[in-house]
């Protein structure tokens, strides 16, 4: 009965209490780090709350939508495009993305990883109509930096940052890998053939570089021999001009004498018959060389 009459008494106290309650309960909204809230006032767009500690009116405001802000993956895709030169690849795509502006997310597009596929497949058949196969093959890079550009401008008004493409392969049909198969051994055969005709033609330059080498060298002693043999007939000259005949006699006895003696040294038993002219010389030298002293 006490309890009853309390109420009674305090039932507009409570009733305040109870609102200031539900009031409070419902005004204030922590978002944790990795989300941003939407908040609707009378269905219309009101505020975007951060991470941390928000307030928002009660029973006017509501949160509408719990947005994640955390880096998302598409599903990996296969796009078929057709190359410049009229072949058909298969691409294989990959796409990470994360949302930046929720509020452009949740009020212009409804499903966002079939929007951002479908634009991804659209930029990567035209982007590859526009390349050969070989193109497409070797200049990877360049063409994920193109695709990635492309995707970044279309998908900026959904409140989308592109973070990421990957192409992740290029697919053949086997007639094409056949042919790239055989225009590759192809090229090596060529490669191969080119490499050994310049190395046969660098080793015909170098044996006539060799060649040539030798045969200056060759000429430079010649003409050092033909310097020697000048210098000493000069000598030989002028010493005639100062001792006469007798310094020429002398000379030539020299050398027959330095014959005679090499030809004595031969190896083995024999016999050397010398001339009776042979010892005139060795008289005539020793002759000359006595008169000289």
């Amino acid at each position: 009965m006490y309890f009853e009459d309390f109420i009674g008494d305090n039932a507009i106290l409570i009733a305040i209490a109870i609102f200031l309650i539900l009031a409070v309960f419902l005004g204030v909204r922590i978002v944790p780090q990795s989300e941003k809230h939407v908040v609707e006032r009378f269905g219309r767009l009101h505020a975007v709350l951060g991470p941390g500690i928000n307030f928002i009116v009660p029973f006017l405001d509501r949160v509408a939508h719990r947005v994640s802000v955390l880096e998302r993956q598409l599903p990996t895709s296969r796009q078929d495009a057709i190359t410049a030169d009229n072949v058909l690849v298969q691409v294989e795509t990959s796409v990470f993305y994360r949302i930046v502006e929720p509020e452009k997310t949740v009020y212009r597009i409804r499903d966002v990883d079939g929007a951002i596929a479908t634009t991804v497949a659209g930029i990567v058949r035209a982007e590859i109509g526009k390349m050969e196969l070989d193109a497409v093959q070797s200049n990877r890079s360049s063409l994920i930096a193109t695709i990635q550009e492309n995707l970044a401008n279309m998908v900026d008004d959904w409140g989308i940052e592109v973070t990421r493409v990957e192409i992740i392969d290029v697919n053949l049909d086997e007639a094409t890998r056949a042919a790239m198969l055989q225009q590759l051994n192809a090229e090596r055969a060529r490669r191969a053939q080119v490499t050994e005709a310049e190395g046969r033609k660098r080793a015909v330059e170098l044996s006539a570089d060799a060649d040539l080498y030798a045969a200056e060298q060759q000429a430079k002693a010649r003409r050092v021999t033909a310097d020697a043999e000048a210098y000493a007939t000069s000598v030989i000259a002028e010493a005639i001009a100062k001792n006469g005949l007798e310094a020429a006699q002398f000379q030539v006895a020299l050398k027959q004498v330095e014959a005679l003696a090499e030809v004595g040294r031969g190896a083995g038993n024999q016999t050397v018959l010398l001339p009776s002219a042979a010892l005139d010389a060795f008289r005539d030298a020793f002759g000359l060389l006595k008169g000289k002293a």
